[in-house]
């Protein structure tokens, strides 16, 4: 569901680049609080994982349609918002400077739309209540599938409000509203069901590594090591973007399929120094576009990007971390 630059309008752009940088501030000031540096690890595997599990689109049966992970429901739930949040950023940025995934005028869109929703709506208004007295394997799915819906449906709503606001007259504002909402509720089903599964692992392997997760009468003893955890998630990650994602569906994802369902067209032309700005930027960053080499369709391309992507987005997280001093111990404490 990344959203391209003609889609929104500068101004418009402007306006969830101030709300996102708001959400991110506060996001910072949260974190700092924390004092567990266990965390940090977690932030760049789970940074890393998201990451690949974004190539591996799905076909969505019957539609032509395909989806992929947002990953804001899972990161949070493993997190909490505010750190998840913040992973999320990392993930989307590297999409959109590395690999030219995603308008760099519409950056603060899509961390709106892709991670806002999923790492505070679903964190705090749904993972957090169903965990109060602690997790189960059904609690976990039903908090994963529902959020991951509902977080999902939210997403789609402000692209459709995005373009209506930018004027994109090519999509009026009823017709793609109908018709993102329904691919995206599918989209969000399967989702649901990937964040359950890897949950579900964490769970039984770390279950403290669990957000907001209340004490239970009987504590649960994991089955694995912090350390063989975070090993086992990248080696996930690794196997994702480096293997799997050479066979994921070549279907144009929800928002694509929903544009050329109402424009005809999957790409719409924006013209202004704005736009040139922003593509001039990604064409200079974005060693990778669209995750393959440059005038090249080899599939190695494919597999060196979800390999070199997840070890970047690792780069960029746990970096963030010592540069902002995240989880730095009071001296007091």
């Amino acid at each position: 569901m990344h959203m391209a630059d003609a889609l929104v309008a500068p101004a418009v752009a402007g306006t969830m680049y101030v709300l996102s940088t708001a959400a991110a501030g506060v996001s910072v000031n949260e974190v700092r609080k924390e004092s567990n540096p266990e965390k940090i690890p977690v932030m760049g595997v789970m940074g890393a994982f998201v990451f690949a599990t974004q190539m591996l689109n799905f076909t969505i049966p019957g539609t032509g349609s395909s989806g992929h992970l947002c990953g804001g429901m899972m990161l949070s739930a493993l997190l909490g918002p505010y750190a998840g949040f913040l992973t999320m950023i990392g993930v989307l940025l590297v999409q959109c400077l590395l690999f030219a995934d995603g308008g760099l005028l519409a950056l603060g869109c899509n961390v709106w739309n892709m991670a806002f929703y999923g790492c505070f709506i679903g964190a705090l208004l749904i993972w957090k209540p169903i965990m109060k007295k602690g997790a189960s394997r059904v609690k976990i799915a039903l908090a994963s599938i529902l959020g991951c819906v509902l977080t999902l449906q939210l997403g789609a709503f402000s692209v459709t409000l995005e373009t209506l606001a930018s004027g994109v007259t090519e999509l009026p504002f009823s017709v793609f509203l109908a018709t993102m909402q329904p691919i995206h509720l599918a989209i969000g089903f399967v989702e649901g069901l990937i964040t359950t599964a890897v949950l579900i692992f964490v769970h039984e392997a770390r279950p403290e590594l669990l957000w907001s997760v209340g004490e239970t009468s009987e504590k649960k003893e994991g089955k694995l090591s912090l350390k063989n955890t975070v090993i086992a998630v990248a080696v996930a990650a690794a196997i994702c973007g480096g293997v799997i994602s050479l066979f994921a569906s070549a279907f144009p994802d929800g928002l694509e399929w929903s544009m050329e369902q109402v424009a005809g067209t999957t790409e719409l032309e924006a013209q202004g120094g704005a736009y040139d700005t922003a593509a001039g930027i990604q064409e200079a960053t974005s060693l990778l576009p669209d995750y393959a080499f440059k005038n090249s369709e080899s599939a190695a391309g494919t597999s060196f990007s979800g390999i070199v992507g997840s070890l970047v987005v690792v780069g960029v997280t746990v970096g963030a971390c010592y540069l902002f001093k995240f989880f730095k111990k009071n001296e007091a404490d």
